[in-house]
């Protein structure tokens, strides 16, 4: 234990090296006690809240033993710092990584209602709102509804191994550190930086979209002020720490919610001839634009090309497990959460997504215009607003246009507390530069949430004359990462299984485990290997390329080769970051046998007895509660 500053010899696993302090004596009161108990002014009181907090420094000093290097080497009576033992300059820490995301300086200041808002409506955005409108022209209605049931089944069954992850080690990073601890460093190094990436690149796409979205009202402002508004208005969300951000997204959820639910209802009386019907008809439409033009488009290459557009909708929903570091108490609020998931699959993406598909047809003349000049960030090719327009109602569109523009907001501060948390727990496990991991006393990512702010300056090219292609490769970046994301969790939880039953440890030590089961987990795994199969065959034999609504029949080499790196440059970069952290650091793959279940995992000491009364209660009730309670 003198290694993190204490003379015990007994290994730790969660919690800072406050909890390790020798009281002071009686009748004194040291200097740092009255320092904090004066009244300072406000203004140093705000200033010094951007300094670190000394109490919650961990220390990784002599963390390797001479005989093996994951054990603790005790340290002498000396006041000077032990000294590492020296494996050479390529060589990465992997237990002093763990022990660094377990001691996080993150603050806990989530509860559980600001977590069930970001797994229900926190990341639903353009990806929803516009980028279906595209899925829509490939695919047609029929294969739009299978397509995110197939995603919506595989996130489920991720979203459940995460959170029995996440309930089990809420600790910085979540899935990317789970990467590096139960898979392999130097793929842990790969998907954090590819989750980082993801939302670095996400940002500036929202702030244009934002920007976009105003010129609705007005388009002959320039967009360059909202793009100063709103990412002024992201950053300063983030900057009031972790409750900012969960009170924003609890206000932006909220209204997504009712909006959809609005919409739902709205469409539902336009299909049974409530309004004017698009191509000007009154009465019952039903299913006639599953008639005519037809419920598929393209044929099963259709429908496979819907695959990545209708992953890109659900990015974000993984979030609830990268704020289990920062939940007050992640055994009660992270379940919950992630039980809310299948709510927002069912009812924002099935449920809305059918409708749109009944009143909207697959060759509506502005859906065609959404390929020839695609942009995620118009709001214009949003098949929603389309169908709302259909009903003739003057203000309506306005108050869609106003409910995608705080959905891209939304996006946009989800975008920025997913990566600056990313880089700080990268920089934590010495994965990214460290001063990306300094936390202030108020527990916020200082310098990460900086860097995003700086990249998300990439938002002002939404003026210029080539912003369509800048904006068409940064979505190649993050276009494939949420399915690798999503693909190693699954992997994470199976591996950690495996590893827990190795140890013969039972299920029931586990404050809660993924409905799904490991059953789950392959499933989830399988399919996003699927997906990626399935983009594959559409990057190389594309439908049509993107860069000039060409087919790939008549379009030139260059250009199919352009489409074919828009929709599958992620692949490469993901490749060779793995790559080449495994041939610098010479990582193995973590046997199961030597993986660390104990450093920040959450013991609950009256665990069994919680669940002795939660079964004692539940058997009491009738069987329509049982059905809400296990869904919800």
């Amino acid at each position: 234990m003198a290694a993190y500053g204490s003379r015990g010899g007994d290994s730790f696993g969660q919690g800072s090296s406050w909890s390790f302090r020798e009281p002071f004596a009686v009748g004194r009161v040291p200097t740092w006690a009255r320092a904090r108990h004066r009244q300072e002014p406000r203004l140093r009181t705000f200033l010094d809240s951007f300094k670190r907090d000394p109490v919650r420094r961990i220390s990784t000093h002599g963390i390797y033993a001479q005989s093996h290097p994951d054990q603790y080497q005790a340290a002498d009576s000396s006041d000077e710092p032990p000294t590492e033992q020296n494996h050479g300059s390529h060589y990465f820490d992997l237990h002093a990584a763990n022990v660094r995301t377990a001691n996080t300086g993150l603050a806990r200041e989530l509860k559980g209602r600001h977590l069930q808002m970001i797994a229900i409506g926190g990341s639903v955005g353009s990806g929803l709102f516009v980028a279906s409108g595209k899925c829509l022209y490939l695919g047609g209605p029929a294969a739009l509804i299978i397509a995110y049931g197939f995603v919506g089944v595989m996130l489920w069954c991720t979203i459940q191994a995460l959170g029995e992850l996440a309930v089990a080690f809420p600790v910085a990073g979540s899935f990317s550190s789970y990467s590096t601890r139960f898979l392999d460093p130097a793929w842990g190094f790969a998907m954090g930086w590819n989750y980082a990436l993801q939302w670095l690149t996400v940002l500036p796409l929202e702030l244009i979209a934002a920007s976009i979205t105003i010129g609705y009202w007005n388009d002959q402002l320039n967009k360059a002020i909202f793009i100063t508004i709103f990412l002024a208005t992201v950053i300063i969300i983030n900057l009031f720490g972790v409750k900012g951000y969960g009170e924003a997204e609890f206000v932006f959820s909220i209204v997504k919610i009712a909006a959809v639910t609005g919409f739902i209802i709205l469409a539902a009386v336009i299909n049974i001839g409530g309004f004017d019907d698009p191509q000007g008809n009154t009465g019952y439409i039903g299913g006639r634009y599953w008639t005519n033009p037809g419920a598929f488009h393209h044929g099963f290459k259709g429908l496979c090309s819907v695959f990545v557009s209708a992953a890109f909708a659900f990015t974000g929903t993984e979030l609830v497990g990268l704020a289990a570091a920062e939940t007050a108490n992640p055994r009660k609020s992270l379940p919950t959460a992630i039980k809310q998931v299948f709510w927002r699959i069912t009812l924002f993406y099935i449920v809305s997504l059918t409708l749109v598909g009944l009143i909207v047809p697959y060759n509506h003349e502005r859906l065609l215009g959404n390929i020839s000049h695609y942009s995620v960030s118009d709001a214009s090719y949003s098949p929603f607003v389309i169908a709302i327009e259909s009903a003739s109602i003057q203000v309506l569109p306005g108050i869609m246009n106003a409910v995608i523009l705080i959905a891209v907001l939304s996006v946009g501060n989800s975008a920025v507390f997913g990566s600056s948390r990313t880089l700080a727990a990268l920089a934590d496990q010495r994965q990214a530069p460290q001063i990306l991991a300094y936390v202030d006393r108020k527990g916020r990512p200082l310098f990460a949430i900086l860097f995003a702010a700086l990249v998300g300056l990439i938002g002002y090219l939404a003026d210029l004359k080539f912003q369509s292609d800048v904006l068409n490769w940064l979505l190649a970046v993050s276009g494939l990462s949420s399915i690798f994301t999503w693909g190693s969790i699954c992997l994470c939880h199976i591996r950690f299984r495996r590893a827990w039953a190795r140890r013969g440890r039972s299920l029931t030590q586990l404050s809660f485990t993924a409905q799904a089961g490991i059953t789950g987990s392959y499933v989830g795994l399988f399919l996003n290997v699927f997906v990626l199969i399935a983009q594959f065959w559409i990057a190389a034999f594309p439908i049509v390329t993107f860069t000039d609504n060409q087919s790939a029949a008549t379009a030139s080499p260059s250009k199919v080769a352009q489409s074919f790196f828009l929709q599958y440059l992620c692949v490469p970069i993901v490749v060779a970051f793995y790559l080449v952290y495994k041939l610098w650091f010479r990582t193995k793959i973590v046997r199961s046998d030597e993986m660390d279940l104990d450093t920040g995992r959450r013991r609950d000491v009256n665990l069994p007895v919680l669940v002795m009364r939660e079964k004692e209660e539940v058997e009491g009730w009738p069987g329509w509660k049982r059905v809400y309670r296990f869904f919800c």
